[in-house]
């Protein structure tokens, strides 16, 4: 094999992509994306041994957040990008060991090689992340248990990232980061163990989330049900993907009076719903679907593409949009201009991609309408008695969350079946770009109360939660899977997985998994996930409503 990685749900053939990648990415930059996250488990040896003495770096903990963000599915194919990261990396961790030394601090650095490797030549920085990957953990259980604890990492630090760019930070957050990265590399620990460190990963992604959602809340206003247009103006346009909502705040400031409007686009959609984005008149719509359309529908777009997070398709050599896509923050692709922060203020500089959209024509119509969203936890909790009474008149039957990813799988056409297929007294709720299968179907609504509720993001899953926790609450229950809510959730990549641990951290039982389970679970592991909180692949759409209805 040339390579090996099974981190999404795309995994070839179910078990591992080993020649290239479904997502792209080709052997090379697989090896350097494993040197990175070697790296980092190496710096964290000192970071956590500097964190319990009270010495904090905060180049450290941006590098080991951003090392974790590069390598998420479909975020960085820029291989001189990310090896940069890695000899950076390496000169970071050597200099952050001199300033413990300084203050005083000793690390025990004897059981882990990643804390004292030091490559005498950038061609042993390749030759070394040949054997650093996946597989350098011979036993397959504690390898599967030491892989969801780093995806849910690299998930927890995507949406860290998102906060710290607004300013917001734990110190805990990254207290566990450091220490969880130790923890993998430690042979000593017991399944157990690992086990129990898997599940304090969910714990933190609760955490992580809240934090996030505080940050999103303060800084642009609570999200307000909104009605967001999709189809097109005639001015020329900009779209922008991905995550990070500084990104177009940013960029909504910059480009206004410039004559040009700015789409969304997939995961960004939900910046439509917040006060202080949607204040901005030349925000002008949603621009397609899921991200795995980009392909065709950035063609017909016209304009610039601002990816600010994960999620980019390599394009086509056959490709018109290429030659018009900009990355910033962890993403990156070969021969895509990069955007890069102020290292000072934290400012991006927008004038080149708002000059390249001013040469360009308007983007094509591929749609008309309208889809409604803004269903975060404070829109749905204040309609809490409207939707009581309506499950207990029996107007609503039950709940669904239809949270996580969309992707390419064909099998994937079984959420827009499932939606289709529910009784008309069930609600959705939804985030995450898993709705895509379904939120421009006419499935009506209930009261008034419409029959997709999307709460936003990936990350505002925990939206959904705390939606589910107020609910019971209110109902005076005493565990959460009383409530007539049922989990048919889709999953992709990370961030995902860490929505799933921390899930599980609440008490979530019995949630389907599709369109299919993890490779990365190992038979053993999977067991203990299957036994201990009912995890369950999907079935048939006929099958799962009838066992969901029934239950």
């Amino acid at each position: 094999m040339s390579m090996f990685c099974y981190q999404c749900q795309e995994a070839s053939k179910g078990m591992a992509c080993e020649i290239t990648g479904v997502c792209g990415k080709n052997p090379e930059v697989a090896a350097i994306q494993d040197m990175l996250i070697y790296v980092a488990k190496g710096i964290s040896v000192f970071a956590d041994a500097g964190f319990k003495k009270g010495v904090r770096n905060a180049e450290v903990d941006h590098f080991v957040f951003d090392a974790l963000f590069t390598t998420i599915t479909n975020a960085n194919f820029d291989y001189e990008a990310i090896r940069k990261k890695v000899i950076d990396g390496l000169d970071l961790r050597d200099r952050f060991a001199k300033e413990l030394e300084n203050k005083g601090v000793s690390v025990d650095v004897s059981a882990y090689e990643s804390a004292t490797w030091k490559p005498v030549s950038t061609d042993e920085i390749d030759q070394k992340a040949l054997v650093v990957g996946v597989l350098a953990t011979e036993n397959e259980d504690v390898r599967s248990l030491r892989e969801l604890t780093i995806y849910g990492l690299k998930g927890m630090a995507a949406y860290g990232m998102h906060a710290l760019h607004l300013g917001y930070l734990e110190e805990d957050i990254f207290g566990f980061t450091f220490r969880a990265l130790v923890d993998v590399q430690n042979d000593t620990l017991s399944a157990d163990e690992l086990t129990a460190l898997v599940l304090e990963t969910g714990k933190n992604g609760v955490q992580v989330m809240a934090l996030l959602d505080k940050a999103h809340n303060d800084t642009y206003g609570k999200p307000e049900i909104t009605k967001v247009n999709i189809g097109v103006g005639t001015r020329p346009g900009i779209l922008i993907s991905g995550h990070d909502l500084k990104d177009i705040e940013q960029l909504l400031e910059q480009s206004e009076n410039s004559g040009v409007d700015i789409y969304t686009h997939s995961e960004m959609l939900p910046a439509h719903y917040y006060p202080k984005l949607k204040k901005y008149t030349h925000l002008y719509g949603n621009y397609g679907s899921a991200w795995w359309k980009q392909n065709e529908e950035f063609e017909s777009f016209n304009g610039p593409v601002l990816f600010t997070t994960n999620c980019i398709v390599p394009p086509r050599k056959s490709s018109k949009y290429a030659d018009k896509v900009y990355t910033t923050g962890s993403s990156g692709f070969t021969g895509f201009p990069h955007i890069e922060a102020d290292p000072e203020t934290g400012t991006k500089d927008f004038s080149a991609i708002i000059e390249h959209a001013k040469k360009c024509a308007a983007p094509i119509s591929i749609e008309e309408g309208e889809i409604v969203g803004g269903f975060a936890h404070n829109q749905v909790i204040q309609l809490a008695d409207k939707v009581v009474d309506a499950v207990k008149s029996g107007a609503i039957k039950k709940f669904f969350v239809m949270a996580g990813c969309d992707g390419r799988n064909k099998e994937r056409a079984y959420y827009t079946d499932f939606a289709n297929a529910l009784p008309k007294d069930t609600v959705i709720l939804t985030a995450g770009c898993a709705k895509y299968r379904y939120n421009k179907l006419p499935l009506g609504d209930i009261g008034g109360i419409p029959r997709v509720l999307d709460a936003g993001q990936c990350n505002d899953s925990y939206s959904l939660a705390i939606i589910a926790l107020k609910l019971k609450e209110v109902f005076g229950l005493e565990d959460i899977n009383d409530l007539p809510i049922a989990y048919n959730i889709a999953w992709y990549e990370q961030k995902a997985v860490i929505v799933l641990l921390a899930l599980l951290y609440l008490g979530v039982k019995d949630i389907h998994l599709g369109p299919t389970l993890p490779a990365f679970l190992s038979p053993n592991v999977a067991n203990v996930l299957v036994n201990n909180f009912g995890i369950a692949p999907i079935g048939t759409v006929d099958a799962d409503i009838e066992l969901f209805m029934n239950a």
